[in-house]
């Protein structure tokens, strides 16, 4: 049967392979005369939650300028009011790839895009960095790419006064450059996850820590971003001292496997068929041609069955509308060699480096016994971690995750959620940036939380806070979390864009697909429920009334939790001896960072520097170990006394 599958894999490769320069070769006319006839045919014979026919003009308005809009920075110009300023950065790699950049900030009082006047010492005007990464076969777009602003990580961090960084590997649509090599050449396809983990992210980070003249930054992944930065962590030990928190979104180490019998077949299979199959360049690289010529609602249920084939995943939690504009971003190119290797992870259960030799006669005739891949030493991260995974995330395997990773691991489950929610669920916002904004105002270094919290009042204000509202809305007509009214494409989006007349600035109608309030919270207090108020999410921060109230100071305390169970409670941390869980508002569980060497629970001071934290540490177990050595003291004394 394995065989099979790899012969059916390889006639389907020919064959796509076939119609796609036949495509190639045919007239724009009768490619536009397909293009025309498959809509139709496509919304006449499919379901009704499948197509976009009772779309609305506002609906196809924003769901156009996302998906048409070339690159990050025009996805994000689409949102920005004048409030932000967007830049881009090009690092060079220990080994010669240049890899793209981007940044987000606020800006400052009197700032302007002629003229930053930016903080001679601190570089960002004292802001905290975090540093977004992305998974597999995707780009920095991917966090950007939604159609409401309250529901984009990156744009509520920098309306909190973060400064938001946003990585590329190298390969990527960002990151196609090398100083050794053209990306036409095998030569520059020759990577895999230990090129990321040994150059990509540390290069990165030292990169944005000296940008931003800070002395470290808070890390947040999504798959294999979250894989790149367990494997960095663990072999640069330095590092640990600049990431002060790794926040891991569908955070991936050694998955279960696939039930799809082709791909298990390709898993067990040498690298050398997988090379013959796809070449020793970019995997994939004929989706971005598919891609361009489909009706995207059939693009995207392309992807959909493909997706329910190969990792079981239905994709209930994001919406038509966010799917069509989404997916245009997903694919973005990387090595087949960097496949290979997940491959090789897979089948033998283990977070190793890359297995160049299991072509070599050793493996074959004598066994395991002489040779053994090194694997990742992720039990030496240092850095606080936290991780954040779905209930039905068949990539996931939590308890195997939380044996590799050090003691002071801490997990949240999200019960119902697959891997990509994590980015474009309808109610992202809601289940999972609290347990971001929780662990970013325990752990990321360089600010106290009265700052972050009087930077965005709008998700800072007290939990009785009332939501803003806007005029222009009426809630009896979108009930709050209805989801029907789906956006088309095509000659509707083509209508759109021109209206647009070429520009990147605010759309002309406010778009709210639930129509949700903007919902305030605390740093560690769970985000309100649906209120009958709605709020514009294109209007600009600043012209949201909250009712002033005090921002509450939140710190910590550390309590000893027992061990749940990790598919009942959606909270778990792994067990070891020095391990230790902080209970922030709301219950939501956090790592207390890093163990201390005498074995001794000392506590986690939030509002100090790095090194006043150490400082405090070795006080504190001084002190300890001071006083036991009293009372052993007194306690001989008493002793000698006594006889």
């Amino acid at each position: 049967m394995e065989y099979l599958a790899l012969l059916f894999s390889f006639l389907f490769l020919i064959f796509e392979s076939t119609i796609r320069i036949i495509t190639l070769a045919l007239p724009a006319s009768v490619i536009n005369f397909c293009y025309t006839k498959s809509r139709t045919l496509f919304n006449f014979f499919s379901s009704r939650k499948y197509t976009t026919v009772s779309s609305s003009k506002q609906e196809k308005d924003i769901v156009a300028h996302v998906r048409k809009a070339d690159g990050f920075i025009e996805i994000c110009e689409i949102w920005n009011k004048g409030d932000w300023i967007i830049e881009e950065h090009v690092v060079q790699t220990g080994d010669g790839y240049l890899l793209g950049l981007h940044r987000l900030r606020k800006k400052s009082e009197g700032e302007n895009r002629n003229n930053r006047c930016r903080d001679s010492e601190g570089g960002d005007g004292g802001r905290k960095v975090v540093y977004l990464h992305h998974g597999l076969l995707m780009n920095s777009e991917v966090w950007v790419c939604l159609l409401e602003k309250e529901r984009c990580l990156p744009f509520v961090l920098v309306e909190m006064g973060f400064d938001v960084w946003l990585g590329n590997n190298r390969g990527n649509k960002y990151s196609k450059k090398s100083i050794h090599h053209p990306s036409s050449t095998p030569k520059f396809w020759d990577f895999s996850m230990d090129e990321f983990a040994f150059h990509d992210v540390p290069d990165s980070i030292n990169y944005i820590l000296s940008t931003s003249k800070r002395n470290s930054l808070s890390y947040i992944g999504f798959s294999q971003g979250t894989a790149q930065a367990f494997a960095t962590l663990s072999i640069h030990p330095d590092l640990n001292e600049k990431v002060d928190v790794l926040i891991a979104l569908a955070p991936a180490m050694s998955p279960e496997g696939l039930s799809n019998p082709v791909v298990d077949a390709l898993m067990k299979t040498s690298p050398n068929i997988m090379f013959l199959f796809f070449g020793r360049r970019s995997i994939l690289g004929s989706t971005t041609f598919w891609q361009s010529i489909l009706y995207p609602p059939i693009f995207v249920r392309v992807i959909d069955v493909a997706l329910k084939l190969l990792f079981d995943w239905s994709g209930a939690n994001i919406s038509l509308p966010q799917k069509i504009a989404a997916y245009s971003k997903l694919y973005s190119f990387t090595s087949v060699k960097s496949v290979v290797h997940w491959f090789q992870i897979i089948r033998n259960k283990s977070f190793q480096m890359y297995d160049d030799d299991i072509q070599s006669p050793i493996t074959t005739f004598a066994g395991k016994g002489f040779y053994k891949v090194a694997k990742f030493p992720t039990r030496n991260i240092t850095t606080p971690i936290t991780l954040v995974y779905g209930g039905n995330d068949s990539l996931v395997d939590i308890n195997v995750m939380l044996r590799e990773l050090p003691g002071h691991t801490v997990a949240k489950e999200v019960e119902h959620y697959e891997h990509l929610d994590f980015l474009w669920a309808k109610d992202v916002h809601k289940l999972v940036f609290p347990h971001v904004l929780e662990a970013l105002g325990a752990y990321s270094a360089g600010g106290d939380k009265e700052t972050t919290s009087e930077t965005c009042p709008e998700l800072a204000s007290s939990s009785n806070a009332q939501p803003s509202s806007s005029p222009t809305k009426n809630p009896a007509a979108h009930p709050v979390g209805k989801c029907d009214g789906l956006p088309s494409y095509s000659d509707d989006e083509r209508d759109a864009s021109s209206s647009a007349a070429g520009t990147h600035g605010a759309l002309p109608l406010p778009f709210s697909r639930s129509n949700s309030p903007a919902e305030p919270l605390a740093i560690g207090d769970p985000i309100l429920g649906p209120s009958g108020d709605i709020v514009d999410p294109l209007a600009p921060s600043s012209g949201r009334v909250v009712s002033p109230e005090p921002t509450r100071v939140i710190t910590p305390i550390r309590i000893t939790n027992p061990q749940p169970n990790p598919r009942r409670s959606g909270s778990v941390s792994s067990a070891d001896s020095t391990s230790r869980s902080l209970i922030g508002p709301a219950g939501i569980a956090l790592g207390a960072g890093r163990p201390s060497t005498a074995g001794v629970s000392t506590g986690v001071v939030v509002k100090d520097s790095s090194g006043d934290r150490r400082k405090k540490r070795e006080h504190n177990v001084g002190s300890v170990v001071t006083g036991l050595a009293q009372r052993s003291s007194a306690g001989a004394k008493h002793q000698q006394d006594g006889l």
